[in-house]
């Protein structure tokens, strides 16, 4: 095996396995059952911190105590829509990883499409402009207009001692 396939072998393994790391041993529940549950929720809410992670694979401080939380609440008899209701009301709709659709979860849904929209919206327009532009003929006149006079002798003289010039 070539040292590349190793060294991406080995990225790949330590990248798959860095989210099962996340979890502290300290934190597991002893009923496997509670930990299971407590792991399904955990993959639902997301790390204030890192935002594009849920609390089970991050290893930021504030998802580890979101996690402890979720395992007291768990232990407490909690249900799992419990928990999560719980969870939402202390940091709002922003920590669940798929937001309910409602008005005030609009721009999280609508965010994306709104700026890919914009994006779609300036190229039509650049290119509208640029084929204008490229129609329209060099310095904005119209291709209709009649081709260039040719030059005179003394401007093909002189543009003749131009190019000598620059060869010497």
């Amino acid at each position: 095996m070539s040292r590349g396939v190793a060294c991406i072998l080995l990225v790949v393994a330590v990248t798959w396995l860095s989210p099962a790391l996340a979890v502290n041993p300290d934190e597991v529940l002893s009923d496997p059952a509670l930990e299971e549950r407590a792991r399904d929720i955990s993959k639902g809410l997301r790390c204030l911190v890192c935002q594009n992670q849920s609390i089970d694979d991050s290893d930021a401080d504030l998802a580890k105590d979101l996690r402890v939380l979720v395992r007291e609440r768990l232990s407490a008899g909690d249900s799992n829509d419990a928990v999560i209701q719980f969870v939402v009301a202390r940091y709002g709709d922003f920590v669940l990883l798929k937001p309910p659709f409602k008005p005030a979860t609009l721009a999280l849904w609508l965010g994306p499409v709104g700026i890919a929209g914009v994006g779609l919206l300036a190229v039509f327009f650049f290119f509208r402009r640029r084929r204008l532009e490229v129609s329209a003929g060099p310095h904005g006149a119209p291709t209709s207009a009649k081709p260039p006079e040719p030059l005179s002798d003394d401007e093909k003289r002189r543009m003749e001692d131009l190019l000598k010039d620059d060869k010497t």
